[in-house]
């Protein structure tokens, strides 16, 4: 869990790290792994630029974490320098990955809940949420940025600290913390959001109390 600076549109709630989409995004599809464009469109259910999803989420994690889902066919000596340029933007997304012809690991993101803003709130959007095993020896530190505090935390002790008021926890983080606390272990919850991906994932749009859909 991270918790979002007190100047963000989250108001120093925690959450789940990501962000949004880029328009550069769709300019490394060709350095996907596992996922094709078609597949990517038909698991996220859209008709086009599925891939971006999964570029996106690669990249926002290794922006606000540190983690990267991707191998390095030419590494990098210094991720945390690389990581710092993209935060400044003194580094894009395109040239890191180009540069060091990286493959994003998009078969080891599995989609399986998506939320849509409820339409009377003026600040509206639309946020895919993935389940990812943390690759061995990567370790993850908030950027200091956007985030101020960041916590390894059970789903179940994340959803305790929310009820005492400890962490502030939006609807949407919730209900999301409390579909991952009903497993048991890690390959539990990859083989249940395997089968979300599978069975297709429906939006969940709230609405106010007494609103028509």
């Amino acid at each position: 869990m991270v918790q979002r600076h007190a100047r963000s549109a989250f108001g120093a709630a925690h959450a789940f790290p990501g962000g949004v989409l880029d328009d550069a995004d769709a300019e490394v599809h060709e350095y996907c792994a596992g996922r094709s464009a078609a597949d990517a469109n038909r698991v996220l259910g859209i008709e086009s630029g599925g891939l971006d999803f999964y570029v996106a989420a690669i990249r926002e994690l290794f922006e606000e974490t540190g983690i990267l889902l991707a191998t390095q066919a030419r590494p990098v000596d210094d991720l945390a320098a690389v990581r710092e340029g993209l935060n400044n933007e003194s580094q894009s997304w395109s040239e890191f990955v180009r540069g060091c012809d990286a493959c994003m690991l998009c078969d080891q993101l599995h989609y399986f809940s998506h939320w849509i803003t409820p339409e009377h709130l003026p600040k509206r959007y639309t946020t895919r949420f993935f389940v990812a095993e943390l690759p061995d020896g990567q370790i993850a530190r908030h950027d200091e940025r956007e985030l101020t505090n960041s916590a390894w935390i059970s789903a179940q002790d994340a959803l305790q600290a929310g009820k005492d008021g400890s962490m502030t926890l939006h609807y949407p983080t919730r209900k999301t913390l409390e579909s991952l606390a009903g497993h048991q272990s890690l390959g539990e919850l990859v083989g249940w959001a395997r089968a979300c991906e599978t069975q297709g994932v429906e939006a969940i749009r709230p609405v106010r109390p007494g609103a028509t859909q």
